[in-house]
């Protein structure tokens, strides 16, 4: 949260960036008003209360390696002078209660020291006197508070993981009545460091320990973890747990680290008590991870972990799961398992009161009803009220379920674990993170408004990856009414992109990010294979079915498949064409932050469709029938394909070993797990490197730009947005759903669309809603009524993965059909919500009941 004091607009933390870079860089153009804080001939200096937290520490010295990059000059501590008046600025830090002196003069000031404290992990920002106060409520808020300066000062928190060099300025101002006090909406905020295996490890022990520790995410690389975390305003981590990781625990130097940087450590779903029993559990040693037969040797596991870590900042998972992500050890049947995981709540509640603290109330502690454990928790398993829920996501963005309006009452509160990568089925999404900003902030707004406001924390294969959802993410836990003040998630977008690569750049990125992110909404690259993981091995080999056709059709609607394509080329052209003109010292920004996610996601769309298009015409299928017109079609199509498959090997290797002069060493893997979806495509006719160049459509070439939607009268499609009335005041949610406006429909309310047939006869309805699932473990329904015919009622849940579920997340939509009969002339569609978190975002009335194709047709 953010509190802005009057005489000052209501900014976001992004707006405030953006006005540092229209306002506070400018060279020599200062009002007499304002507050001077850095100027060529006046550097920063600062003063420092007597006691401090190490956290504080930490983030003074990352603002003065950061205001050394933006004035050329770091901070120094502020000296009394010996004769005479120091005309320095003068920055005051100050940390909370504070000394008697210290509170007494701030009350003189009329700083609002009861607000700050008030509230954990605060910062005040204040000009008073011809001083920059800077308050925290803590150590964290303090930190918090120092590196906002850095924002003020244009500092993006991708300054070192982005590679987002900030520019130059020669005075730095603020007006002379600024106030800004800011809190945390969520308590707890941070990452999962999880299917690391690809990225963040490999770069971490290859990079800095090549020669020993396979596996190891060292405390250096750790660290470099724990500042992206500070500059997001983040305080948690669970650490990687994969068993080729080095256990946290087991990493010298790495809770050290932690504790600099102000990180609680907590674990995830199957890591109880602060243990990783995948990385740590060895059974010739200790016996089998089963607590029904060897739980001595478990218990004495467990009690091991809680002496070392002592009474640290930690989050305490109780519960337990297999050693790896699998259901417990030892139990078969609902009743059973409820049973032994009641009986290990009982012994881990008994542990920590032990060696943590008698007083379990004070000892921060959550159940994660991830997966099997759900059904677990839902059949009467007694969870005591002081310990968080922390509910989760199906993995792919659509959280299951919140706390009801009984559980919203407990005293440990609630959280959410979601996902911005995954590992399963029905398919991983490990190489780009693509999740919709609108799905993002739609489910995290919701989870608050149920309570769930103590821990948020947000599954990432690496940060640097998914840098802009996983700020995104991060924003809303720090403030979640950030999109309130600055619009929506496309300003925020907007902003940030501003913010790293300038005014004129970011504008036209901000087009090219939005179709980006709507492009991969409709199917994210990974999933463009249409093969499905963890599948019966002795059908397919290691579970994994083989790339197939997509259901994307060249014929459909005028094309639909070059339609898609035609759009990423639109896009790939304008990223290009901004590439020229950003500053050489952002290059390494751009490539990673744009062209990389964006020709990649290109690529992949590229190289799948025009493999399937080179099939289509050697098998005779496609729109050419005669064999010699069909002949260069066939050889263009495979070319391109070819193509697209090279660029992406290039870029990768350009990422891993010249980005940032090798910074960035083994961090990009364009093929996790060596899917099918990765591998060359699948073609009819074999190339060389000369026929590739000779056949291959250029990037520019506008006649492959142009496939517009051929409208006929056999069918009518629109988005939700476009809704004729509606009986609540209907807001579409931008970036969200493949219309880019899904529309949330509250229970028992209705939107309403008018149309007109030119045809008449038996058709179908088609309605495209997001595949939500219902929180509050009851259904999700809808209705549709036609004119004054009888309503149709639909439900779109799906329990557990399903083969329903896997084709409605892997295509980002739940699409129902119901038939109908129609008449020449005028007609009216009613959509109803019949329950909770139905968002519609399609529909499509069409008299080719048996059609085949994958994009609903709208302009």
């Amino acid at each position: 949260m953010r509190r802005v004091f009057p005489k000052m607009s209501c900014f976001s933390y992004l707006s405030i960036c953006i006005l540092a870079s229209l306002l506070l860089s400018y060279n020599n153009k200062v009002c007499a008003a304002d507050f001077v804080w850095y100027h060529s001939n006046t550097p920063i200096t600062y003063q420092l209360p007597e006691q401090i937290s190490p956290v504080v520490y930490t983030a003074l010295q990352m603002w003065r390696t950061d205001m050394q990059e933006v004035t050329g000059a770091a901070p120094r501590p502020y000296l009394s002078p010996k004769n005479g008046k120091n005309n320095n600025a003068i920055i005051t830090f100050i940390q909370l209660p504070g000394s008697k002196r210290e509170l007494a003069k701030l009350e003189a000031l009329k700083i609002p020291v009861d607000q700050i404290i008030s509230h954990k992990e605060a910062f005040y920002i204040g000009v008073k006197k011809g001083k920059l106060y800077v308050i925290g409520s803590d150590g964290r808020g303090l930190a918090y508070g120092i590196l906002e300066l850095s924002r003020l000062a244009g500092v993006s928190p991708w300054v070192w993981w982005g590679d987002v060099t900030p520019d130059h300025k020669t005075t730095l101002s603020l007006p002379d009545d600024y106030q800004n006090i800011q809190y945390p909406s969520v308590e707890y905020r941070g990452i999962f460091v999880n299917d690391e295996d690809w990225s963040l490890q490999p770069w971490s022990w290859l990079n800095y320990h090549p020669s020993s520790d396979i596996g190891l995410i060292s405390a250096k690389a750790y660290t470099r973890v724990f500042h992206l975390l500070l500059r997001l305003r983040a305080n948690m981590i669970w650490p990687g747990m994969h068993g080729n990781t080095k256990p946290f625990y087991w990493t010298k130097g790495a809770k050290e680290a932690a504790d600099s940087c102000g990180i609680f450590i907590g674990t995830s779903h199957c890591e109880p008590l602060m243990s990783n029993a995948n990385g740590e559990w060895d059974e010739s040693a200790r016996g089998p991870y089963n607590y029904i037969t060897n739980r001595d040797s478990v218990l004495a596991y467990w009690t091991a972990r809680l002496k070392s870590v002592g009474a640290s900042e930690n989050i305490y998972t109780i519960g337990m799961r297999g050693k790896h992500d699998g259901s417990m050890e030892g139990v078969h049947t609902l009743q059973e398992k409820t049973k032994a995981l009641q009986e290990v709540i009982n012994d881990q509640r008994n542990l920590l009161k032990k060696y943590v603290n008698a007083d379990l109330t004070k000892v921060p502690q959550q159940f994660v009803p991830y997966k099997e454990v759900l059904d677990i928790y839902e059949n009467g398993l007694n969870v005591p009220d002081d310990v968080m829920l922390t509910w989760c996501d199906d993995n792919y963005g659509y959280i299951t379920r919140l706390s009801d309006s009984l559980q919203q009452k407990r005293s440990g509160g609630s959280g959410v674990y979601y996902h911005l990568s995954y590992w399963g089925r029905p398919h991983d999404y490990l190489w780009l993170t693509t999740t919709q900003p609108g799905l993002i902030y739609h489910e995290m707004k919701n989870a608050y408004n149920h309570n769930a406001k103590r821990l948020w924390i947000v599954n990432v294969h690496d940060p640097k990856v998914a840098s802009y959802d996983l700020e995104l993410f991060l924003d809303l836990a720090w403030d979640i009414n950030l999109t309130s003040s600055d619009g929506n998630v496309e300003t925020h977008l907007k902003n940030a992109l501003v913010r790293d690569y300038g005014e004129s750049a970011g504008g036209q990125l901000f087009d090219v990010m939005k179709e980006f992110y709507h492009l991969t909404a409709i199917r994210k690259p990974e999933f463009m294979g249409w093969d499905q993981v963890e599948l019966d091995k002795g059908k397919y080999d290691r579970g994994i079915s083989p790339v197939k056709n997509t259901e994307f059709s060249f014929s459909a609607f005028g094309d639909e498949a070059d339609r898609y394509l035609a759009a990423y080329k639109r896009i790939k052209n304008i990223v290009a064409k901004v590439e020229k003109t950003i500053p050489a010292d952002k290059q390494n920004a751009f490539f990673a932050g744009i062209k990389y996610p964006v020709y990649g996601a290109a690529d992949m769309a590229i190289k799948t469709l025009e493999a399937q298009k080179a099939r289509m015409l050697a098998n005779g299928d496609y729109n050419a029938h005669n064999r010699i017109k069909r002949q260069p079609l066939l050889m263009r199509a495979a070319a391109n394909s070819l193509k697209s498959y090279f660029e992406i090997r290039e870029m990768t290797d350009y990422y891993n070993n010249q980005l940032a002069s090798g910074k960035w060493q083994y961090d990009m893997c364009f093929n996790p797990r060596d899917l099918p979806v990765f591998d060359l495509p699948v073609l009819p006719i074999g190339l060389t490197d000369k026929e590739i160049a000779d056949n291959a459509t250029s990037a520019t070439d506008s006649s492959e730009l142009d496939f517009p939607i051929v409208q006929d009268k056999s069918f009518i499609a629109r988005n939700a947005s476009s809704f004729d009335g509606a009986t609540f005041k209907a807001k579409p949610e931008p970036m969200f759903g493949h219309s880019g406006q899904a529309v949330p429909l509250p229970k028992n309310q209705s939107l309403d669309f008018n149309f007109i047939t030119e045809t008449s006869g038996k058709a179908v309805i088609r309605v495209a809603v997001i595949p939500t699932q219902p929180n509050d473990n009851g259904d999700i329904r809808y209705q549709i009524q036609l004119d004054d015919q009888k309503p149709m009622v639909i439900s779109f849940r799906q329990q557990g993965r399903t083969e329903k579920w896997k084709l409605n997340v892997l295509r980002g939509q739940a699409v129902n059909q119901f038939p109908c009969q129609l008449s020449q002339g005028k007609h009216h569609l009613r959509i109803t919500a019949l329950d909770n978190h139905v968002i519609v975002d399609q529909w499509m009335v069409d008299f080719n009941p048996d059609r085949k194709f994958y994009v609903f047709p709208v302009k």
